[in-house]
């Protein structure tokens, strides 16, 4: 999962976890509100209720107080305006048939669902009764006792969380929006990251990274770069020292064919020489067929044959003739030897571009990718067609395409895997030039392609 999706679910989840917690809050503070409005209203008309009796008791002196309470005419529609919506308030003593004088409640909130009332009343449980003296000069001018009525209570508390959770939730919406569309752009720089990273694996080792504001992921853009660059300059070591490795290869090749051909030519000429003369000895003085003139003769057919096989292992320990005779030159007589040694499989060459001006390093890297692909596909497959192609790619590729295509099957992973000392010197000739080599399935056997660049 992105980073950026899993910053924004947890976001997600804590903006929901504040939500809950801001309706909890909501929903305890709007129920203990109307405890609050009780304890005011019950203020506000023991005020209103302390005045009327002072007055009534100078206006009517000669009248007793048992006969003022309740005080008269304290059932006004001033006496409901001091009443908060949803309270009841009651005179005591209360007098003959009176009831509850209550607050207008209609229209308050609309009905909460009953899930609601019963989690609300179970869990804070029931509203206090509030009681004011009328005065507290007076012991005996009465009490205000005011309630609240529970369901408008419940719905009063409703209404509440109705109106703050439309602005709750609209915030929580509005800050999960901004806060992903942050955290998107302060992790942006993360994808050039990653895509120099992917470069980096396919060897563009010193890629440039864009200026990154957050620290962190500045840290992480400089030790990728910083990376990067000790990658280039071991890669660049790497390439010295298989170049020079190679040089002292093609040293040592060289000297061993000249070992080969002064010590063992020459030996074998010798002994070639010598079973010819035993042989023409042995026919003149014996009669031919004897024993000796045939031993004599296998010597001779035996030491061809180590002799045409010293001749072509000294063709391949030698400088191969494309620095003579140039790369396409080279690579028509490598096939037209091929092809005159057995007349299957048949051998194309493919040559597309100017190869005209390749020599060198690059020319010799690919006549060696050619011979050694070519020696394969004859020696170790069943092959009837195999198909050689160089192709010279221009433009901002700038390389050369050496391409040996076979119709003999086998498995493109099993031969990567085992790949001799062949295919592993001409892998190591082609990276020493900043090349690559690859060997893959081909349409009815094996394709093995090398990528020389020409600027190497």
């Amino acid at each position: 999962m992105r980073l950026v999706l899993q910053l924004v679910a947890r976001l997600l989840v804590i903006v929901a976890l504040c939500l809950g917690a801001a309706t909890v809050w909501a929903t305890i503070d709007a129920y203990r509100s109307v405890d609050r409005a009780t304890s005011a209203s019950a203020e506000r008309v023991s005020q209103a209720l302390e005045a009327l009796y002072w007055r009534e008791l100078l206006l009517r002196s000669n009248r007793m107080r048992e006969q003022l309470l309740p005080a008269p005419d304290w059932r006004t529609i001033e006496t409901m305006g001091l009443i908060a919506p949803g309270i009841c308030v009651q005179f005591e003593p209360a007098g003959a048939f009176e009831k509850p004088l209550c607050g207008q409640s209609k229209g308050i909130g609309k009905a909460p669902p009953r899930w609601f009332a019963a989690t609300v009343q179970a869990l804070l449980g029931e509203h206090a009764t509030v009681e004011r003296p009328i005065s507290a000069r007076a012991a005996t001018a009465g009490t205000v006792r005011a309630i609240a009525d529970p369901d408008a209570a419940i719905a009063l508390a409703w209404q509440h969380i109705l109106d703050n959770i439309h602005v709750a939730l609209l915030m929580a919406l509005a800050i999960a929006l901004l806060a992903s569309l942050a955290i998107a752009h302060t992790l942006a720089p993360a994808h050039s990251i990653v895509s120099a990273l992917r470069r980096m694996a396919d060897g563009e080792y010193r890629t440039p990274l864009p200026r990154v504001r957050s620290m962190e992921l500045a840290m992480i853009g400089r030790a990728v770069g910083d990376l990067g660059d000790r990658l280039a300059q071991a890669e660049e070591e790497r390439t010295v020292l298989t170049r020079r490795l190679l040089e002292i290869r093609s040293d040592e090749r060289r000297a061993l064919a000249r070992e080969l051909h002064d010590e063992f030519g020459q030996n074998l000429t010798a002994i070639l020489a010598f079973a010819n003369t035993i042989e023409a000895s042995a026919g003149d003085k014996y009669a031919a067929g004897t024993e000796i003139a045939q031993d004599a003769r296998m010597i001779s057919q035996a030491t061809r044959r180590i002799i045409a096989c010293l001749r072509d292992t000294l063709n391949r320990l030698r400088h191969p003739p494309a620095e003579e005779l140039g790369l396409e030159a080279s690579l028509v007589d490598l096939v037209d030897s091929w092809r005159s040694r057995a007349a299957q499989p048949m051998i194309q060459l493919d040559l597309q571009g100017d190869l005209a001006d390749i020599s060198g390093t690059v020319a010799v890297t690919a006549y060696r990718v050619a011979q050694e692909c070519l020696t394969n596909a004859l020696r170790h497959s069943s092959a009837r067609e195999i198909v050689l192609r160089i192709e010279r790619r221009s433009g901002t590729e700038n390389a050369l395409l050496v391409r040996v295509e076979d119709d003999g099957g086998g498995d493109a992973a099993k031969v990567a895997q085992s790949a001799g000392f062949g295919l592993t010197g001409v892998s190591e000739r082609v990276a020493a030039l900043g090349g690559s080599l690859s060997i893959a399935r081909a349409s009815r056997g094996l394709s093995v392609a090398a990528t020389i660049p020409l600027a190497a």
